[in-house]
């Protein structure tokens, strides 16, 4: 009978252990060189990269609960980054775009992004952050099987 191993070694706590290592460092990243929280600075990419975004979808593609989405949002507005304007769709909802202000800090921000992606992975070869890469869009894709076999996302949640 093969041994388990011990809680430190099993995949989702060596997961969320690095989540929370590069989450640790990525704040300051985000501070120092974007002038934002990590929370802020996550929603803003994601308006960016995805707009127009409601606020559940922002939540969404920030991978934020909706309360965490709607205070980075609101933040953003106050600062004059992003733009809410009402829905065209939902009456009591609204869309949120970058201001031009917004999409100068989006370059920013990306810049960061892509700076913090490369420090993580820089103890990898090439062919492994492919590997790796192919492998936890793999991962993803499973975890979406699961949660829509259950009926807990749908098509529209991706």
């Amino acid at each position: 009978m093969t041994a388990l191993p011990p809680l430190d070694r099993t995949f989702t706590h060596q997961l969320h252990t690095l989540h929370k290592l590069t989450d640790r460092v990525s704040q300051g990243a985000y501070l120092a060189d974007a002038g934002l929280p990590l929370s802020e600075g996550r929603c803003l990419s994601a308006i960016g990269a995805f707009t127009p975004l409601s606020v559940n979808e922002l939540a969404h593609r920030a991978n934020l609960n909706k309360g965490q989405a709607s205070r980075a949002a609101q933040a953003l507005v106050e600062q004059g980054l992003v733009r809410k304007a009402p829905s065209p769709t939902d009456g009591r909802g609204v869309v949120l775009t970058l201001t031009a202000e917004g999409e100068r800090a989006y370059a920013r921000v990306m810049a960061v992004v892509h700076q913090r992606n490369a420090a993580i992975l820089s103890c990898l070869s090439a062919a492994e952050c492919r590997q790796l890469d192919a492998l936890l869009g793999r991962l993803v894709d499973h975890a979406r099987d699961a949660l829509r076999s259950a009926g807990e996302l749908t098509d529209s949640d991706d």
